[in-house]
């Protein structure tokens, strides 16, 4: 590393420039639960368990032979119960890592603008002294563009006397 780097968490690195890492690492746990968390809150899921719900409450009510769970669904609850239980951290795992990248996402962003803030004035100052310099070279030009008109002037003067006192022959 060179000296003033800045070390580098470890993890994998983003083309943002950040860590995609989270809380709990980059470990397929933590990744496929974020996927099943997000799945939750999908129409895909929610059509899906609303099947399956109807599903469960018609066969067990019309069940000619057996009733594994009937009523009032003690079993059904006890399933939803259970989901909730998972659920409910999975999310909160999921918002985690997304709350960290959009963090990183954010420092990167500032970073980015306190750079360009940085070189902006730098060219500002750049400008601002080239600006200077013009002026000042644009006075030095006049100084000498009227010494050379009064140097020019006096020339004149003192050969228009010259010529008037010589005798005409």
């Amino acid at each position: 590393m060179q000296p003033g780097a800045t070390p580098r968490p470890s993890g994998t690195w983003s083309s943002l420039g950040g860590v995609t890492q989270g809380p709990f690492g980059d470990d397929a746990f933590g990744r496929r639960a974020e996927k099943l968390a997000r799945f939750f809150g999908t129409p895909r899921y929610i059509l899906g368990q609303s099947v399956v719900v109807v599903a469960w409450i018609l066969l067990n009510s019309v069940g000619w032979v057996y009733h594994w769970d009937p009523r009032p669904w003690i079993m059904l609850n006890l399933v939803f119960s259970t989901q909730a239980a998972y659920a409910a951290p999975l999310i909160l795992l999921a918002q985690t890592r997304q709350a960290d990248r959009d963090k990183l996402h954010g420092e990167n962003i500032e970073k980015r603008h306190t750079a360009l803030e940085e070189a902006a004035k730098r060219q500002t100052d750049k400008i601002v002294e080239l600006l200077q310099s013009n002026t000042t070279l644009t006075q030095q030009d006049k100084d000498v563009t009227e010494q050379v008109a009064k140097l020019t002037r006096e020339i004149h003067t003192l050969l228009t006397q010259r010529d008037l006192q010589k005798p005409v022959a």
